[in-house]
């Protein structure tokens, strides 16, 4: 079995990384990049790696991460969900500054179901209970990318389906995920 290595990403990660991040939306998504969504895939930088309350994870193929490939990517920030695009009742739950939003946990397709994303996300659990200024976990996905609304059931809770709106919204399910999971 494949070991991995998963640390915060550094200035020689972020090509990789962006590269995971990426293909995910374009393969997985079928939504391409999109501006308004996905600026923080093509500044990580100052997504992530600058705020020091956000955090960029990556997992490298290899124990030791030395020359590996990045084959996945996490990361955390302490924006919650804005209204629009999201329902005014979900924005209002997870204000920005107390809610800690997990984003781009993509796994490479040929490394999924090996663990990684589980790894990463208590990574970031971690990493948001170590700040002490976080006091909900929030995430949304979307329950068309294979295996997504799975894997998020077994580690949160749903506090929303747009899928059950009448108008079906944006077709996304949001989470709350507990910080000591």
């Amino acid at each position: 079995m494949r070991d991995y290595c998963i640390r915060p990403a550094g200035p020689e990660d972020l090509d990789g990384a962006r590269a995971v991040m990426l293909d995910t939306v374009y393969r997985d998504f079928g939504t391409g990049y999109v501006p308004r969504w996905h600026g923080d895939i093509i500044d990580p930088v100052a997504a992530y790696l600058v705020p020091a309350r956000h955090v960029l994870l990556v997992a490298l193929d290899g124990e030791d991460g030395e020359d590996g490939e990045v084959v996945a990517t996490a990361a955390l920030d302490s924006r919650g969900p804005a209204h629009p695009p999201n329902p005014r009742r979900v924005a209002e739950r997870y204000p920005s500054g107390t809610t800690a939003q997990l984003r781009r946990v993509y796994v490479r397709r040929e490394h999924r179901r090996r663990g990684i994303a589980r790894r990463l996300v208590a990574e970031l659990l971690a990493f948001a209970a170590a700040d002490g200024g976080y006091r909900s976990v929030y995430l949304h996905t979307d329950p068309a990318v294979e295996g997504a609304e799975g894997f998020w059931r077994s580690l949160g809770t749903v506090v929303h389906d747009e899928r059950e709106e009448l108008t079906g919204g944006q077709r996304i399910v949001h989470f709350d995920v507990p910080l000591d999971i």
